[in-house]
């Protein structure tokens, strides 16, 4: 009797495959309950108990014998004893028994060599299949269009998981049924298939085929031969100018397009797709020779932090990529709900043992995406925790409830984290506070989102369902007497200032910190130098306008700019920036603020006095003499009250951040709104969304430049206005009354061929004297350098952490900024 080899199991070697085996009516590998053989059995010499020694050479000629029955792969490492052939695509297919070669696909997936040849020759039959395949890929891809490739794309079987909640089991689909998104999300052992359905015993009872648990182990992906190709992916129709499978997609599910393939080819243009239904502000990914985008991830390319949380698929990062581009298209979708494992999974289509794997995966990836603050994130409001339970063992205690405290703690509590709020204030927002006295939303502190592109507030505004105003570009420039600036001369002295500020960037080039000057001075510097070169002679009027763009760029740095450093004025133009619109939030950010708060502990009137790390635990100490305890602190003040010593911290901050605390300046801007009886202004601005006012001398810059209408339906008459650089200590010892009387003073020169009416109602803020606060926004003194926001960023022995626009270096001085510094935060607190 012919001797029979035990597998890994204990079942016997399976017999020779007939058709019924290979075709159960669920669609199930039912051949020996779905178990293949993986291990090789060492065969003994010694005879059984009453025979004697066989010769030598009888038992080579046995071993020979076996050897040309049976083949095993020749792969290195590949645990397949006794291969079978996936395909059965020839007559002559070896099935399970002996071939002249086996072709390796991974451990437990290999097919035959008549099989190779049925495709490969060009007198088979199967060859015409081969070659069609092959001209849709190499249209479309770059890979080789190998037969193995061919192989796994499109005949090696589907695998699915059963989505009954007891069961989970992986079957393996007959040859015939092409798996969609559709019946992975639905499937369940026994499925019915053509109104064929396997009849008896409970399909879930049936044992799970013991190739599916070699999958998880690390070593099967190293012997993954081709990386899996998504068909059908949701990142689809992002990345049509890419070939798919550089970006993790099969060429073969791509359709042919002519347009595509000369888009791939435009070195000139980066176009983006156009995807019905999804808000315009969404681009996730870059296009092909785009850059300078925020938030944007390259397609093809895995980032540093996804290579060091990922080291695995930095050799062939293609599996990865495959997985965090579905995950971030489905994301931007669809950022209504929370995106789950369940609901990706059945967007994973591959053909194979490999998609067990990649949705094995794809757990471990959404959790890092969701950690990262890359999706699931924004004014989701969550049922369950969004990472797993080992996340959840720490408690936060966060200083502040403005935009980068909240989001901190909406993150950290939909992660499943305890997180408590102090806020000093009797309301939650910091520096963002909208006031609705004049009859529409009027912001005290910020209003404007610049650069809506991937911006988290154009991501927060699409989930809250508010629309944004989108700002005009026209900006009449009006003169004091009421006479419009030509346009032609604003363009030409925007040019002159902008040639200023190139000139400068070139100086800085190859200047250390300690030859920083101060940008006032350098500007001048460099003004004088090109009149003196030129021979150029200025108009008083173009003067003046270029005082104008002076005082602008005061508005940008929030102060004066004899205390700017003209090195690193603009330190965050060297990272990429949100593009795009610059809009009006009229519903305000308080509107967005107020939902992420929902639901987390805040305690208002709270002051923190001391925050005490230097046991195994935080203690933070209010000025009521409150106190708690966390294993962790986030501090999210504003940049004054750490340069004021307002919290004392045992033991003291490091020296290195005090020093980073006080190179950064505290800039300051002040408003008025004014509310009108009638809106005396529309005859003369038409429509446009702000105008200029052009300082009638030097010293006037800053009171008043710009005048933005508040509302953009043109019902309410509201007009609000910013007091920058210089003109902000002027006001100081004013009473508002008198700012009032100062700015009417001005709307009447600029309007004085009609009747400008008293405003009705008006408020001026003051944020210079405002406790919690003290300023507006940050930026670097002379001497500093943009790295200083990095310093404070830095957390201190992984217990008291930092966020807020002065510690993000990409984006300071916005509300975008500061959320995202509490999303970065969040992020760190959770990988610890």
């Amino acid at each position: 009797m012919q001797q029979q080899f035990p597998d890994a199991s204990g079942a016997k070697r399976p017999k020779k495959r007939t058709a019924a085996m290979d075709s159960p009516g669920d669609g199930q590998s039912l051949r020996s309950s779905g178990r293949q053989s993986n291990v090789r059995v060492k065969r003994s010499n010694n005879p059984p108990p009453g025979q004697t020694k066989r010769k030598s050479t009888d038992t080579e000629e046995e071993d020979d014998q076996c050897d040309k029955k049976y083949r095993k792969c020749e792969k290195a490492g590949c645990s397949a004893t006794y291969p079978v052939c996936f395909a059965s695509a020839s007559e002559r297919c070896a099935k399970n028994g002996y071939t002249s070669r086996w072709y390796h696909l991974s451990c437990g997936e290999h097919f035959c060599n008549e099989c190779f040849d049925h495709y490969y020759r060009s007198h088979k039959d199967g060859y015409e299949t081969y070659a069609s395949w092959k001209k849709v890929w190499t249209g479309n891809g770059k890979s080789e269009p190998s037969l193995k490739a061919f192989m796994a794309d499109q005949q090696l079987p589907y695998w699915v998981q059963c989505t009954k909640a007891d069961c989970g089991k992986w079957r393996q689909l007959t040859k015939e049924i092409q798996l969609t998104a559709s019946l992975a999300a639905t499937y369940r052992c026994g499925m019915k298939f053509n109104n064929v359905k396997t009849e008896g015993q409970d399909q879930c009872s049936l044992p799970e085929d013991l190739r599916v648990a070699e999958v998880t182990d690390s070593w099967w992906h190293s012997m993954l031969i081709l990386p899996p190709l998504f068909k059908d992916s949701p990142a689809s129709p992002f990345l049509l100018s890419y070939y798919p499978d550089c970006v993790g997609m099969s060429p073969s599910g791509s359709p042919s397009n002519q347009c595509l393939a000369e888009l791939r080819v435009d070195h000139c243009r980066a176009v983006q797709p156009q995807i019905p239904g999804l808000c315009r502000y969404f681009q996730p990914f870059y296009q092909p020779n785009e850059c300078g985008k925020a938030l944007c991830v390259r397609p093809d390319m895995m980032e540093l932090d996804e290579l060091y949380e990922f080291p695995e698929f930095s050799r062939d990062p293609t599996m990865y990529l495959a997985l965090r581009n579905l995950i971030l298209a489905s994301w931007h979708r669809d950022c209504m709900e929370v995106l789950t494992p369940q609901k990706c999974a059945p967007h994973i289509i591959v053909r194979g043992l490999v998609r067990v794997r990649c949705v094995q995966e794809m757990d471990r990836v959404l959790h890092f995406m969701t950690r990262k603050g890359l999706i699931n994130t924004g004014v989701l409001s969550v049922q369950q925790a969004l990472l797993p339970e080992r996340y959840h063992n720490k408690n936060v205690i966060v200083i502040g409830a403005g935009a980068s405290g909240l989001a901190a703690s909406r993150q950290l509590q939909n992660f499943g984290m305890q997180v408590v709020i102090l806020e000093a204030r009797g309301r939650i927002g910091g520096r963002v506070w909208d006031d609705t006295s004049l009859g529409i939303n009027v912001g005290r502190g910020a209003q404007i989102v610049n650069g809506c592109i991937n911006n988290p507030i154009a991501l927060m505004c699409e989930q809250l369902g508010i629309k944004m105003h989108t700002l005009g570009e026209r900006c009449d420039l009006l003169q004091e007497g009421g006479r419009a600036t030509d346009q032609a001369i604003d363009k030409r002295m925007d040019f002159h200032f902008n040639a200023i500020l190139d000139v400068i960037s070139e100086w800085r080039k190859d200047k250390s910190q300690h030859q920083d000057t101060p940008l006032g001075e350098k500007i001048q510097e460099v003004y004088k130098n090109f009149l003196q070169e030129s021979g150029i002679q200025f108009s008083e009027l173009e003067q003046t306008v270029l005082q104008f763009h002076l005082s602008n760029l005061e508005y940008a740095c929030g102060s004066t700019l004899d205390q700017v450093s003209a090195r690193s004025w603009d330190h965050n133009e060297f990272f990429a920036q949100f593009s795009g619109d610059h809009t009006l939030l009229t519903s305000g950010y308080s509107t967005i603020l107020n939902k992420l708060s929902e639901g987390i502990d805040i305690r208002l009137r709270n002051p923190v006095q001391v925050i005490d790390y230097s046991g195994d635990v935080v203690k933070v100490t209010s000025s009521n003499g409150a106190q708690w305890t966390g294993q962790k602190v986030l501090v999210t003040v504003p940049l004054t009250l750490l340069q004021t010593n307002s919290i004392q911290f045992i033991p003291p901050l490091p020296e290195r951040k005090l020093k980073a605390i006080h190179s950064l300046g505290a800039g300051i801007i002040e408003k008025i709104a004014l509310q009108f009886p009638y809106r005396f202004w529309d005859s003369k601005i038409q429509g446009a969304d702000y105008f200029g006012h052009l300082p009638p001398r030097p010293e006037k810059r800053g009171m008043f430049g710009v005048f933005y209408d508040m509302d953009p339906q043109r019902q309410k008459s509201v007009l609000m206005s910013v007091i920058t650089g210089d003109a902000v200590p002027s006001i100081i010892a004013m009473g508002d009354e008198e700012v009032v009387e100062e700015a009417m003073k001005v709307l009447r020169e600029l309007f004085k061929d009609q009747e400008v009416p008293e405003p009705v109602k008006h408020f001026v803020t003051r944020w210079s004297k405002d406790t919690w606060s003290q300023m507006s926004y940050s930026f670097v003194k002379t001497g500093g350098s943009g790295e200083a926001y990095d310093v404070i960023a830095e957390d201190v022995q992984g217990k008291v952490f930092f966020a807020g626009e002065a510690t993000n270096r990409h984006f300071p001085q916005t509300v975008t900024g500061a959320y995202l510094s509490g999303v970065r935060e969040a992020s760190k607190i959770a990988a610890l």
